[in-house]
């Protein structure tokens, strides 16, 4: 039986999660929510469904499964807390746009406030849900990769002084760090994802001489150094709009692990591996080559979103273990507490930080375990 949904916030990234739910047929939209009439009615209206202009009224009057919040806010995550913990409050499970919050204590009880209520909770994280991160997930899985070396992920906006315009929107204006919560969500979950907990974090942060001229507080570009749990170290490189990027474009993701090492390009398109040399197969300084290079046939990125909300409506219809849905919201918590670290790196003149520890998996007792 389809899971019947409830959107909350209705602009540009709400009415594409509505499109996704209204297209799967694991999902029932059954209504939309905004405090701002008119973009409810319009969605309602686009999709055949009740509007709602008060999150209260919508769990009163349907009988929902999930609730998806795709509200925003200050750096894209204030006005995510409320709406989540009143879902739970009632009892739904529910998925929430990242940044999980731009506020560390907020996610934190959400994570917790989730297992108490016992209802799901997972956060968009959707830069994993891909082809070609199937395509290294396998590898991994299938020992073609071995022990995790080093992680070098690049991730941003394309732009430059001469295209630069100050942003206005009162979610970024006059907020340093709106970038850094906004948008490190994403690399932090794949890092995370492919190579596991991160347990040291140093990081550089600034912003161009464009901006500052521009009265523009937005530190728009990191250079972040990481060490995992497993021992490999890694790289972060992030800028919104200050420089375009030059090879594997805007989006690029390498692991080497010591049997071999792997890229992904912008996401969702391209996938090369390359082995480790053999004593069968040796190479010359520089003269690795790859062995298979997979092409998804995928250049839209949006393509993305259908595939994670699909995941996320996958789990909850299979009953998975709470706490292990792909990008839970304790996952989404850990790239926040991330974040918050290369905040505090930063504050201290590039010091390493160690992020504060992710709540203790414990299990549910109510699911059998090997």
């Amino acid at each position: 039986m389809a899971l019947k949904i409830g959107v909350v916030g209705l602009r540009g990234i709400g009415n594409q999660h509505a499109d996704c739910h209204a297209k799967d047929p694991l999902a029932k939209l059954v209504a939309v929510c905004d405090v701002i009439k008119e973009r409810a009615d319009k969605a309602a209206a686009r999709f055949g469904v009740k509007a709602y202009y008060r999150l209260k009224d919508m769990l009163a009057n349907e009988e929902l499964d999930i609730v998806d919040v795709t509200t925003g806010g200050h750096e894209n995550g204030s006005w995510h807390y409320e709406p989540a913990m009143e879902a739970m409050a009632a009892g739904k499970h529910v998925l929430v746009e990242k940044p999980i919050s731009n506020d560390i204590d907020e996610a934190r009880e959400m994570v917790r406030f989730a297992a108490e209520q016992d209802v799901y909770l997972g956060c968009n994280l959707n830069h994993y849900f891909t082809p070609t991160a199937d395509k290294a997930r396998q590898y991994i899985d299938e020992g073609k990769v071995g022990e995790p070396v080093y992680v070098l992920h690049k991730v941003g906006f394309n732009g430059g002084e001469e295209v630069y315009a100050p942003n206005v929107s009162t979610r970024f204006k006059g907020f340093p760090y709106a970038h850094l919560k906004a948008f490190l969500a994403h690399p932090f979950a794949v890092m995370r994802y492919f190579c596991g907990d991160i347990t040291h974090i140093q990081a550089f942060v600034d912003r161009p001489s464009f901006r500052r001229r521009a009265g523009d507080a937005m530190l728009s570009i990191a250079g972040i150094n990481v060490r995992f749990e497993n021992g490999a170290v890694g790289y972060l490189l992030t800028q919104r709009g200050d420089a375009a990027f030059g090879l594997g474009g805007w989006w690029s993701f390498e692991m080497a692990g010591t049997r071999g090492t792997f890229c992904i390009e912008n996401c969702i398109e391209k996938f090369t591996f390359w082995p480790a040399p053999t004593p069968a197969n040796p190479a010359a300084m520089g003269q690795v080559k790859p062995t298979e290079e997979y092409n998804s046939g995928i250049a839209d990125f949006g393509q993305t979103f259908p595939r994670r909300l699909h995941a996320f409506l996958e789990d909850v219809t299979n009953g998975v273990p709470k706490e292990m849905i792909r990008a839970s919201g304790r996952d989404a918590l850990a790239t926040l507490e991330y974040t918050f670290a290369v905040i505090e790196s930063y504050e201290s003149g590039g010091e390493m930080v160690r992020p504060a520890p992710l709540p203790t998996l414990k299990g549910d007792p109510k699911t059998e375990l090997d």
